[in-house]
């Protein structure tokens, strides 16, 4: 059983350890956002834009229209 208990002892000082660590980088996150300024770091962090399913058939259907036009092109050639 002590074993456990040095293990469970140890796992512990580690979750502090790290929790500290994060302390730490939060800290520097936070500098240098103070330092960037915030338009620059939020501009970074944007959202990415998604494309709706009607969109994405409309792409792939001009798609298919520019690859039908070339193939005639290249049997009228």
């Amino acid at each position: 059983m002590s074993n456990y208990t040095r293990m469970l002892t140890d796992l512990q000082q580690e979750r502090t350890r790290m929790q500290q660590e994060i302390r730490s980088l939060d800290q520097a996150i936070g500098a240098l956002k103070r330092v960037l300024g915030r338009s620059q770091v939020s501009a970074t962090a944007a959202p990415k834009r998604r494309l709706s399913l009607a969109g994405r058939r409309r792409i792939a259907a001009a798609q298919r229209a520019r690859w039908a036009k070339f193939r005639q092109q290249k049997l009228a050639a």
